[in-house]
């Protein structure tokens, strides 16, 4: 029998033979730090991104549309690489918190997607706050699916190689 199965399901837990978890994951400290690691290289390169390729006054915002566009393929490839390699647990979940909240989730800029197609609308161009929010949302379910196709690859090649 497994040691970890309660043999008898329907009596009460005894609280002092029950396992301990550590706690719901957004209060652990180790993934509070793996998020905050991961910010701290996220947004810099984004802010990084948009010194080296600044935008031009009342212009579409084609460093931030570019930003968001590229997260959202890495986001979708690290999300099914990760599930496709084993639970979300132990060193993927690690790594999901770490790049993929961390990173990517302050690399990537809907703060700035909004704010941008707001100043675009208080300057009445009405076509290029449109296609910029419109485009960003629909290119980026694009490449989120792109994403999602490679990080599956990903999978099969591996699998293919072990054979």
């Amino acid at each position: 029998m497994d040691g970890n199965r309660d043999p008898n399901p329907t009596l009460p837990v005894d609280p002092d033979t029950a396992p301990r978890t550590p706690g719901p994951l957004h209060v652990r400290p180790a993934a509070i730090a793996a998020v905050g690691a991961g910010g701290l290289i996220g947004a810099p390169l984004r802010y990084q991104l948009g010194v080296w390729f600044p935008q031009a006054a009342g212009g579409w915002p084609v460093t931030t549309f570019a930003i968001n566009i590229a997260g959202a393929f890495l986001l979708g490839f690290l999300l099914e690489a990760l599930t496709r390699l084993g639970p979300d647990d132990r060193w993927r979940q690690s790594v999901r918190l770490g790049v993929g909240t961390g990173i990517l989730g302050s690399f990537t800029t809907y703060s700035t997607l909004a704010v941008d197609t707001d100043l675009l609308l208080r300057s009445h161009q009405w076509w290029a706050a449109g296609t910029y929010a419109a485009g960003t949302v629909l290119v980026g379910l694009v490449a989120t699916t792109a994403g999602i196709a490679a990080g599956a690859q990903l999978r099969s090649r591996r699998t293919e190689a072990e054979r």
